[in-house]
């Protein structure tokens, strides 16, 4: 199938950015969010994001004003009535996403695909609860997402080929690069990079080092073009938590428990760059 329009449910962090990117390539969109004060943030948002891509010679004006007009914005779930796929990009909770989920396939024709951007929770688990599971699918943006090339798309037990092959077309339709991965923990970038964040508050916790030192030396010294603390205020202090806690559970291996550091940091609201205050402040 072609997909020509997108639903994306959360206008928050991700869920501007995978709408702005669909807008971009062409697709109209429906933004969804609990409230309008929600829309007019996430529109703001990926305004600003557009404007900087002018500015940087990305994209002309005529680009950005094409897909601010392909964008609509509604607290309505029957206003994705007529999409080809909608897309859940609500925060890392189980009861929530499924909840979404279901009230999307309420609204949805029987041949739109439904797709999740968790990153960590099992796509085999969220499709378990849908009437057409075989039309569900993870696709795993990463933030920023107008910025980084990669989605994981991946495939539930119950996911069928048709579903895959056209979330792959779309996927590089949008600019991406679709790497396709089975069901399970984390994926593949989760898997391996929330551990090591979390490795980073033990460290810092222990007190070897500095926040500044312990990103500078995994800047020098492994090559990474940020460190895994000023990563982690990036990704959000609450989604890192969340994620080990999601490894903890469903490994039932303690090298996934979480660094004490990292949960007191969530539990005082200092959450990263989205609050201005996680390891780091920020203006």
């Amino acid at each position: 199938m072609t997909i020509r329009t997108a639903g994306i449910i959360g206008a928050g962090t991700m869920g501007n950015g995978i709408a702005q990117v669909a807008a971009v390539a062409g697709l109209d969109v429906v933004l969804i969010d609990v409230s309008n004060a929600a829309l007019e943030k996430g529109v703001a948002t990926l305004t600003g994001s557009l404007a900087r891509l002018v500015e940087k010679g990305k994209i002309d004006a005529a680009a950005r004003d094409a897909a601010l007009a392909r964008i609509r914005t509604s607290t309505d779930y029957a206003q994705l009535a007529d999409v080809d796929i909608a897309i859940e990009a609500a925060t890392e909770n189980l009861d929530l996403k499924l909840r979404i989920l279901r009230q999307i396939e309420s609204v949805v024709g029987a041949d739109a695909i439904v797709a999740s951007n968790t990153s960590s929770i099992s796509i085999t688990a969220l499709a378990a609860v849908l009437d057409r599971p075989e039309r569900f699918i993870g696709m795993h943006f990463f933030n920023p997402v107008p910025l980084l090339q990669l989605v994981e798309v991946i495939r539930a037990l119950q996911t069928n080929d048709a579903t895959l092959a056209a979330v792959r077309e779309l996927s590089e339709r949008l600019g991406k690069t679709p790497v396709t991965v089975r069901n399970a923990p984390g994926f593949v970038v989760n898997r391996i990079l929330v551990p090591m964040i979390n490795e980073a508050f033990f460290v810092l916790a222990e007190g070897t080092s500095t926040a500044e030192d312990i990103d500078a030396a995994m800047k020098l010294g492994a090559n990474h073009p940020i460190g895994p603390l000023a990563l982690a205020d990036l990704i959000g202090l609450d989604v890192c938590l969340s994620v080990m806690e999601v490894f903890l559970k469903d490994f039932g291996d303690t090298k996934y428990r979480a660094c004490p550091l990292l949960r007191e940091l969530v539990t005082a609201g200092r959450l990263g760059r989205k609050t201005k205050h996680g390891v780091y402040r920020y203006a």
